[in-house]
């Protein structure tokens, strides 16, 4: 039975899918709430991996076709939407190498209906629209005025349609044989502005942002408000003009995630390298470069020290972000397109802090203090958590291409004063700094609140977020220019004056406040106060605990020979046993002082295999990170054995691979190896300590994992097995 939308014949039974069909979820009220209040733009944010297969298109036309076939709770209509989009695309998706193929199809059967992109183009000789199909190949294919009228968008960079072709040779060879019988977008061609604004009423403040999180892809109840915010930061290129916007972090944190998926208006550049030709203008032909034709240009890879970039396009980019201008001939041009640096981060934020600044992974070129000062907004990079599959959302999001329309649509909007009748900045804050602000501010407005009115205490909220990315990027400028002075970020609201700060500096308050300057005494370049007593008082503030206290191994026990877990101040050698059941036992207290000052550490275990004792591994590595410095980078080296069973060991690499990926993001390089031969267990540091394990980690008895019960909380309210430890000083080395 043919499809009453678009005229094609429904699924057929006998083909063969190899995409898996989505799990059955159940619906949210605010997935049920955003169904209901856009109806057909809104989807299921899993079922695109289950209908795209093998073919290239975009993810905002899937995300069209599923919104007008499986916008729905109801589990069979799912299946069934899937279902039809699969056989649409098997049967008239044109893949670019079977243009051909599909030109003699049309020419056989006289007429055929096709998916592509179609743009359109006004031919002043002869008075007539001409389509040309990207993937098809064929040009010159006559349109009505009619449907370009409908259509607008077809005028303006091209519209992916399905699309009734029919073949009809009239052998004069100045006539093109093919013909367009008939159109129809599978992607936005329209969209009423005032519609979409109107409709945010229907929400809360918290369910819109949720509806936006899970429109770009992550779910929502994953996340914290700070971390939804900052999601949200990623799309101000897409709804405001000419803002210029930074994100260093770690690797796979999602950083090009939004500018490759997201919308059709933003272009990625991989690698981060491009041509002042083709960014700005080509003085050969006069043409215009990427900034003439995209809303968002994102530089991906942008970090290296190693990369080197053109002179030249570094003063034009920043003459374009301070001006919206640039030149390279007799006349300046303008252009409104965003533009966004993406990196990632080799070391942790203390370190960063202790030895350079926030921006130290940029070339040299980029590492200027007149390029930085360019930038409205620098993304924390780090404090994004590195992508699972269980942050993808599975609810109900907007159809990407409809947002990306919307916010397309509201960059003629300007909410940058909207704060101006509740709150005043500070005085000393710049020119610069303010128009960095009034920009991030107007843009988390157009996201959040479309229709300009919000609360007052959510426009504090909003404009707080805004001045402390900007402050960001102005505290690492006063570390790399000497000749920069402090900025108070304050705002005042009801006759009461709040200091805004960044998290780190928060977190790592005595490095954070260092300034550029010249070598202090220990021949370190680039920091005040960096001398000998500077770097323990980082080292004792970035631990955020004094010494953790251990087990005594020499003396005052209960019994002899047995520990009564007293602590002390310093490690020593010794020898201790630990009783069968004894509490107050924990890793702190056995390893911490023994480990304190290491940056090179082995573990010898050959049961690091179950759950369990991975758990364990990974409170190891909590202890690693309480007791050394954030400032030096840390190795955690294991040595382990692995089961014959090869589905557990297929079990025990994946929490071992999840336990590296977690070390990182918390600045430890933890690997591992496999020993067939490994028996005995033992800690060795670079400090010159060898630590004897009887049982290794695995040290307490069998506890509940309710996550309400203290022992899964706390080590010192387990109850121990019996084991022994001997801790030794290696020959050669000096006593701690």
């Amino acid at each position: 039975m043919a499809d009453q939308t678009t005229g094609f014949a429904g699924p057929d039974p006998a083909a063969d899918d190899t995409a898996a069909d989505p799990q059955p979820v159940t619906a949210t009220p605010l997935d049920r709430k955003v169904a209901a209040v856009f109806p057909g733009v809104v989807v299921r944010k899993d079922l695109v991996k289950a209908v795209k297969g093998n073919a290239i298109v975009p993810t905002y036309v899937l995300e069209y076709l599923l919104g007008q076939r499986a916008a729905t709770d109801d589990e069979a209509s799912i299946r069934t939407g899937i279902e039809d989009v699969r056989a649409i695309l098997r049967e008239h998706y044109v893949h670019r190498d079977e243009d051909r193929l599909v030109q003699s199809k049309i020419r056989e059967k006289g007429s055929h209906q096709v998916i592509d992109k179609v743009s359109v183009a006004l031919n002043e000789r002869q008075d007539i629209y001409e389509a040309e199909f990207s993937n098809l190949g064929i040009k010159h294919v006559i349109v009505s005025s009619d449907i370009v009228q409908r259509h607008e968008k077809l005028l303006t960079g091209g519209v992916w349609c399905i699309c009734s072709i029919t073949y009809a040779h009239t052998g004069d060879p100045k006539d093109v044989p093919w013909l367009l019988a008939s159109l129809k977008p599978i992607q936005l061609s329209r969209l009423d502005l005032e519609d979409y604004r109107a409709k945010r009423a229907e929400f809360s403040t918290a369910e819109w942002i949720d509806v936006l999180t899970s429109s770009i892809g992550f779910d929502p109840a994953l996340f914290g408000a700070r971390a939804k915010l900052l999601h949200l930061v990623r799309l101000i290129p897409f709804v405001e003009r000419n803002y210029n916007l930074v994100e260093l972090g770690p690797k796979g944190t999602g950083k090009s995630h939004v500018y490759s998926e997201f919308s059709p208006h933003g272009m990625l550049i991989s690698g981060g390298e491009v041509t002042v030709a083709k960014l700005f203008v080509n003085n050969a032909n006069g043409r215009i470069g990427l900034v003439g034709y995209w809303d968002c240009v994102a530089f991906d890879e942008f970090a290296g020290k190693k990369k080197r970039a053109d002179r030249a396009l570094v003063d034009i980019m920043k003459n374009y972000m301070a001006n919206k201008s640039f030149s390279r001939g007799v006349e300046p041009l303008g252009a409104q397109a965003s533009m966004v640096f993406i990196g990632n981060t080799a070391h942790t934020v203390p370190y960063m802090l202790q030895h350079s600044d926030l921006f130290d992974e940029l070339p040299e070129q980029y590492h200027d203090p007149a390029f930085l000062d360019r930038i409205h907004f620098y993304i924390p990079g780090w404090e994004f958590e590195q992508i699972r599959g269980e942050m993808f959302s599975t609810g109900y999001g907007f159809v990407v291409d409809y947002l990306a329309e919307a916010l397309k649509s509201m960059r003629d909007l300007d909410y940058s004063d909207r704060y101006e009748p509740l709150i005043e900045l500070s005085a000393d804050i710049s020119t610069r700094d303010l128009d960095g602000i009034r920009k991030t501010f107007s843009g988390l407005m157009k996201l959040i609140h479309p229709d300009g009115q919000a609360a007052p205490d959510e426009i504090e909220a909003l404009l707080a977020v805004a001045m402390e990315g900007r402050k960001r990027v102005k505290d690492q400028l006063i570390r790399i220019d000497a000749t920069m002075t402090p900025v108070r970020f304050a705002y005042r609201r009801a006759g009461q004056w709040h200091d805004v700060t960044t998290l780190e500096e928060n977190e790592y308050p005595d490095l954070y406040r260092r300034r550029a300057a010249e070598p202090n005494a220990a021949g370190e370049a680039g920091l005040d106060g960096a001398g000998e007593e500077g770097r323990d008082t980082a080292a004792q503030s970035d631990q955020g605990t004094a010494a953790p206290k251990v087990v005594s191994t020499t003396g005052s026990a209960a019994e002899p020979g047995v520990a009564a877990v007293p602590s002390q101040p310093d490690p020593a050698p010794g020898h201790l046993v630990v009783r069968e059941g004894q509490r107050g036992v924990t890793y702190d207290r056995l390893f911490g002082p023994y480990l304190r000052g290491a940056t090179r550490i082995t573990l010898v275990d050959p049961y690091i295999r179950a759950d369990h004792q991975a758990r364990n591994l990974m409170e190891f590595i909590e202890t690693v990170l309480a007791v050394t410095s954030r400032t030096q980078e840390i190795h955690v080296s294991l040595v382990t054995g692995h089961d014959d069973d090869p589905e557990a060991t297929r079990k025990q690499i994946n929490n071992l691979e999840t336990i590296r990926t977690n070390a990182a993001a918390a600045g430890v390089n933890f690997d591992y190896e496999f020993s067939s031969t490994a028996h005995d267990r033992w800690i060795d540091t670079d400090t010159g300590w060898r630590v004897t394990l009887g049982r290794g980690l695995d040290i307490y008895q069998p506890f509940s994992t309710d996550w309400l019960d203290l022992p899964l909380r706390q080590q010192a309210a387990r109850q121990a097995k019996e084991f022994q430890v001997t801790y030794l000083r290696r020959e050669g080395e000096d006593d701690a």
